[in-house]
């Protein structure tokens, strides 16, 4: 069985053990009653009621610019950072420096959103090293739009890294080596071979890196605070909102924040799919004789 055909049904069935399915169901349970319950509790209403709350609307539109200009960042940076990952390979110093590269990636996925905020402000507020030296130019960060994308940025960037890695570095080398061969430069290899192929989890990354911007909280309050119109994003709204005694904003803000989750993974499913379709001439040329 080559490494592109699948097994059949039967087969799969005759390996899984069927008590798998205990802690699956389980798991699922887990999953998604909670998410159930938060919609069983929301009016018909609520969504919309929601949206007419004061700063509802500001905030739902900070949210989505701020997301969508930090999702552009994280792909200018990230996809950059994930190519040299995968190629940067070799002994001594080299993996030394990879090893690094890959240690500063996945700490921000650790950090807890709290500490994630205090390191922000430590180098980007007013008493930082870059904070100060932009205040007394007259640039304030803190506490503005700028630092959301900051916090976002921080945040998302490696998730759209992880997941660009794992495509690249499932694109056949061969082919960019045959590249190579005939003629082609490392510019050309990179946007005409393993762009093309690693494309469905470059997407995938970047959808991934707009969600976790989009509902990021902890360190956003932690840094850029709670302004409204300023850095009230809608995970910040929902706060306030049920802490406000006006749990019925919350519920429907909290609605329309697991929509637009949707919206993304499906988003995502497609644009997989269209890519994954327009990579199979590019691979039936790397497995043809």
């Amino acid at each position: 069985m080559s490494a592109h055909e699948s097994a059949s049904p039967r087969l799969l069935r005759s390996i899984t053990p069927g008590w798998l399915w205990v802690p699956t169901a389980v798991a699922l349970a887990v999953l998604a009653a909670p998410l159930v319950a938060l919609v069983a509790a929301t009016e018909p209403d609520a969504l919309w009621g929601a949206l007419a709350a004061p700063g509802a609307r500001d905030a739902v539109l900070l949210s989505l610019t701020t997301s969508g200009v930090s999702t552009l960042i994280c792909l200018l940076l990230g996809l950059p950072l994930a190519i040299l990952l995968h190629r940067w390979r070799g002994p001594g110093r080299r993996a030394w420096g990879v090893a690094a590269m890959r240690l500063v990636l996945i700490v921000p996925l650790v950090l807890s959103p709290v500490v994630s905020g205090l390191a922000l402000l430590y180098l980007w507020g007013g008493r930082g090293a870059l904070g100060g030296l932009l205040e007394s130019m007259g640039l304030t960060v803190a506490y503005t739009p700028a630092a959301v994308v900051i916090v976002q940025v921080f945040v998302a960037l490696p998730f759209l890294t992880v997941a660009a890695l794992s495509s690249v570095e499932g694109v056949d080398q061969d082919l960019e080596l045959a590249a190579v061969n005939a003629g082609g430069s490392a510019t050309q290899v990179l946007r005409y071979v393993t762009l093309p192929l690693a494309a469905p989890g470059i997407a995938l990354g970047t959808l991934l890196a707009f969600a976790r911007a989009l509902g990021e909280y902890g360190a956003t309050v932690t840094f850029a605070g709670s302004v409204a119109g300023a850095t009230r994003t809608i995970p910040l709204q929902i706060d306030l909102a049920f802490n406000s005694s006006d749990p019925t904003a919350a519920l429907g803000l909290a609605l329309l924040l697991i929509g637009f989750y949707l919206l993304v993974i499906a988003g995502a499913a497609w644009m997989a799919w269209r890519l994954s379709r327009r990579a199979e001439p590019t691979r039936a040329r790397a497995d043809a004789p």
